[in-house]
């Protein structure tokens, strides 16, 4: 892997054009359909892989289903991303590689961080997220979002620092 895409529920709705969440993010970075269609190709042609996190999966189903317009169009478009997502299938990596974050001591570990930025408003949802782009931390990591404050919590790579070589 390149480069890890881990995309929001913010995103995947205006990727999916769902009525009435259309765009996202602030006034000065509005994210429209182009604007993350474009962004989506760009990284899919350089290699990166994207992630659909359980959060988004169930946020944005829960989206579609209370939309007006064509939700039958809606399910079927995010049902063929979702299938490909669980096989795997380029540029999709493997929804397999998340159940460990469900499992009962890592989403207990989870929920305790969670009690902690909860009260700064982060939500439960946004929580997992940042398990998941923790998990893929080996790797350029993109928490692609219009939201800023979980974009604030992207894994940084350490920066290496080169051996010296020691005078003698």
């Amino acid at each position: 892997m390149k480069k890890v895409v881990i995309i929001d529920t913010s995103i995947l709705c205006v990727w999916l054009r769902v009525p009435g969440k259309e765009t996202c993010g602030p006034d000065g970075s509005r994210w429209t359909y182009d604007r993350v269609r474009d962004k989506i190709e760009e990284e899919v042609a350089c290699g990166s892989t994207l992630i659909m996190p359980l959060a988004t999966i169930i946020e944005t189903g829960n989206h579609i289903a209370q939309s007006a317009g064509d939700r039958y169009g809606l399910v079927e478009e995010f049902a063929r991303h979702l299938e490909d997502a669980i096989d795997g299938k380029t540029p999709w990596a493997a929804f397999t590689q998340q159940s460990g974050l469900l499992a009962g001591d890592a989403l207990k570990s989870m929920l305790g961080r969670w009690r902690e930025t909860a009260l700064s408003g982060q939500s439960l949802g946004d929580a997992m997220i940042v398990d998941v782009a923790n998990c893929y931390a080996a790797y350029p990591v993109e928490i692609f979002t219009g939201d800023e404050g979980l974009k604030a919590y992207e894994p940084r790579i350490p920066v290496m620092t080169p051996r010296r070589r020691m005078k003698r």
